[in-house]
């Protein structure tokens, strides 16, 4: 693990750092004294994010710009890639985004060999692989493969839903469940998940940058509870002190007509919605828990999650002023 461990003097670089993830991730790095910089396409969103006192740089560039990648790159030890396209507005964007998110891998890598990058970490889909895996499982692991191909050690985390207010996947679960005292589903709702709490994600992320004995590898990570989509709802539900939600299984809703059912229901687009409806056929569970030896946290039960996300919404259903 010579010259991957991470010391007082390196910086790290963070793409995607006013996202979901990014922004309590650039948090977490500053309280652990990291020298950062940021990736930004706007300088005055990452600008109101970094915390008083922290060690931040701020670069202006896009992942399609190899030369303001490279200029990014520059002097960095480690990089967390965080950015992913989920889709457009409409259904007939997301094979786009995934072609974006290909060549945004792509480019990064060429860049950071010509700079010397010494490790990557990304933030990927957890879910088996074969050929029946959803279109946004399928992105989310071809870029991973992209980051292992380079000189950098790639570090690559799988989580399934992340639970945390601004995630697309807990706001499409939190209207459906605060609107809907009936819901139509899927035959999906039976499928097996295993949801994370953002906060122990994040966890995951930073203990990784400071555990060199992480580079090279692939990691599941989850949360302590495995449910299905049902029983997270019923749970959602129970966590928020609703009545209890009726949920019926109709088999023959197709992935595309529950998008649109969604994207009708929760200010979640369609084409959004999509691929992480798509992806429910998919049971997302962690195959092996390796990382907890080497990055060992507190993990999150889901209720709590959801408590604490929902306490972080400052709108929404059920939310006073809403």
């Amino acid at each position: 693990m010579k010259g991957l461990e991470l010391t007082k003097d390196d910086r790290v670089l963070v793409m995607g750092a006013t996202g979901f993830i990014g922004k309590r991730l650039v948090k977490e790095l500053a309280e652990k004294k990291v020298n950062m910089r940021l990736l930004a396409r706007t300088p005055s969103r990452a600008e109101k994010i970094i915390p008083k006192g922290a060690d931040a740089e701020i670069v202006q560039g896009d992942l399609t710009d190899k030369k303001s990648l490279e200029d990014a790159l520059k002097g960095i030890h480690s990089a967390f890639y965080l950015v992913h396209s989920m889709g457009g507005k409409s259904l007939l964007k997301n094979t786009e985004f995934a072609e974006k998110d290909k060549k945004a891998a792509n480019n990064f890598i060429s860049s950071a060999d010509k700079t010397g990058l010494k490790r990557v970490i990304y933030l990927g889909g957890l879910g088996e692989k074969g050929k029946d895996l959803s279109e946004h499982l399928q992105s989310r692991a071809e870029v991973g493969n992209i980051l292992s191909s380079g000189k950098a050690s790639a570090t690559i985390l799988r989580a399934a839903v992340i639970v945390g207010a601004g995630g697309a996947s807990y706001e499409m679960l939190r209207y459906l469940v605060e609107r809907l005292p009936i819901m139509t589903c899927p035959k999906w709702i039976r499928t097996r998940i295993q949801p994370i709490a953002v906060q122990d994600v994040v966890l995951y992320l930073a203990g990784c940058l400071k555990n060199p004995e992480t580079a090279g590898q692939t990691f599941d990570i989850g949360g302590p509870d495995i449910m299905t989509y049902k029983s997270m709802m019923e749970q959602y539900a129970e966590a928020r002190g609703l009545a209890k939600r009726l949920i019926i299984e109709l088999p023959f809703i197709t992935p595309a007509l529950s998008a649109y059912w969604v994207d009708l229901v929760t200010p979640i687009p369609s084409g959004i919605a999509h691929p992480l409806i798509e992806g429910m056929k998919n049971e997302v569970i962690c195959m092996d828990n390796r990382i907890d030896d080497l990055v060992p946290i507190q993990k999150t039960p889901f209720r709590e999650a959801v408590q604490a996300a929902f306490a972080e919404e400052k709108s929404g259903p059920g939310v006073t002023g809403f």
